[in-house]
């Protein structure tokens, strides 16, 4: 060994702050225990917080005493908060839910929780004890919206009560450990003086996308991950008459409508047999049968693009969804690839005409990393069909034969 190598540390030896985080997580886990053994924690709901915080407390005390930890009042505080979390919340996540001004959590590892503030990602110190304790936060958010996730079933979509959208991987898809993570969407919706103050819209542009919305001409909002398509439809909805009657179909739940004639289908994932599974397919078709004034597709990315497009052209106008693209034109050709993947021989001449017969307004939303936006809308993008139409028919006819 050279002279300017350091030593290497003895076998076993751990840093004091791992040794003292790893004792933290262990005096949790105790209390925990002999929580379960004092209360009925399925009832643990309907009993008043202040009941539990309180018999945590003492639960708190005698073990400490018992284990002649010393601990102040401070920590003792701490520790009974977080145990709480653990009982009736989500553990570790609850300190981030708590903060409204976080947009996305996303958990790598057990020991590696980043979140997402004013569009940027920072790294927190919360961490998880390890690896079972964050497939068990996981399996309690999953399970309260009826869905499951196992080996046999790795990867699940889910949403908390909130309305946040939640999607996690586990062993053995992911290689490091159970993944998470936490889309958050505000509860508040914003308002159109809130997007005038902002800038993300001028009052011309707002104005316009009034008229649109009311005069029953279809909408689509595209742009890319996290740039504001679901918001950007919530404040657009505000423009829709009180007195008509709305569906939404959606995959996770994630609209927030405020009209009060409004039914809500989201769509159910097939259980291990590949039974049971509800698309958006057929809720579309569900929905035309309900009497609807407008239907509202909280995400095309499918062969529902097929059903979305002839329900808009027999009749139920005003219709609005997002849909992942660059730019409007852009927006067209994916509509024109989802709607092939219904696997039916429909030829792209008619497929472009029927994408081009609903569409009235066709909206791009790109926000950028400065919390200023930019909005571009058209209210005569058939003209990009008109063109792909022709480019495509030009190049059909230059092509040998």
């Amino acid at each position: 060994m050279g002279p300017n190598r350091p030593p290497l540390p003895r076998s076993g030896a751990l840093p004091a702050a791992s040794r003292s985080a790893d004792r933290y997580f262990e005096l949790k886990s105790q209390i925990h225990r002999k929580l379960i053994g004092v209360l009925n924690l399925e009832r643990a709901s309907s009993i008043p917080k202040d009941r539990i915080r309180a018999e945590i407390g003492r639960v708190v005390e005698r073990l400490l005493d018992e284990e002649r930890v010393p601990m102040t009042t401070a920590e003792q505080t701490k520790i009974v908060e977080e145990v709480l979390d653990e009982v009736l919340g989500l553990g570790p996540l609850e300190t981030l839910l708590k903060e409204p001004s976080i947009s996305d959590i996303l958990v790598n590892r057990y020991n590696k929780v980043f979140i997402e503030r004013n569009g940027k990602l920072s790294e927190t110190q919360v961490r998880f004890k390890d690896d079972a304790h964050l497939l068990h936060i996981i399996e309690k958010i999953v399970s309260q919206v009826g869905r499951r996730i196992d080996e046999a079933q790795p990867i699940v979509d889910a949403r908390l009560a909130d309305g946040s959208r939640v999607n996690a991987i586990i062993p053995p898809l992911a290689l490091d450990g159970p993944c998470l993570s936490i889309r958050r969407f505000g509860r508040h919706v914003i308002t159109q003086e809130e997007m005038l103050q902002y800038k993300t819209l001028t009052p011309g542009m707002l104005r316009f996308l009034a008229a649109v919305v009311q005069s029953k001409a279809t909408v689509l909002i595209s742009g890319g991950t996290g740039s504001g398509k679901t918001t950007t439809l919530n404040a657009l909805s505000r423009f829709i008459p009180e007195d008509e009657r709305i569906v939404t179909i959606e995959d996770t739940a994630e609209l927030q409508l405020q009209q009060r004639h409004v039914i809500k289908f989201e769509t159910r994932p097939p259980n291990l047999n590949k039974e049971g599974g509800i698309n958006q397919r057929i809720l579309l078709r569900t929905a035309l049968r309900m009497r609807p004034d407008r239907i509202i597709v909280g995400e095309c990315r499918g062969a529902e693009a097929l059903d979305m497009l002839q329900a808009m052209n027999t009749g139920i106008e005003g219709s609005m969804s997002t849909v992942h693209a660059n730019s409007p034109k852009d927006a067209f050709s994916r509509l024109e690839t989802m709607v092939m993947m219904a696997d039916l021989e429909i030829p792209t001449r008619v497929i472009l005409q029927q994408l081009a017969a609903p569409s009235r307004s066709w909206c791009r939303y790109r926000a950028s990393r400065t919390a200023r936006a930019r909005f571009s809308a058209s209210a005569k993008c058939w003209e990009s069909v008109r063109i792909a139409s022709k480019s495509r028919r030009s190049s059909r006819s230059s092509a040998p034969a």
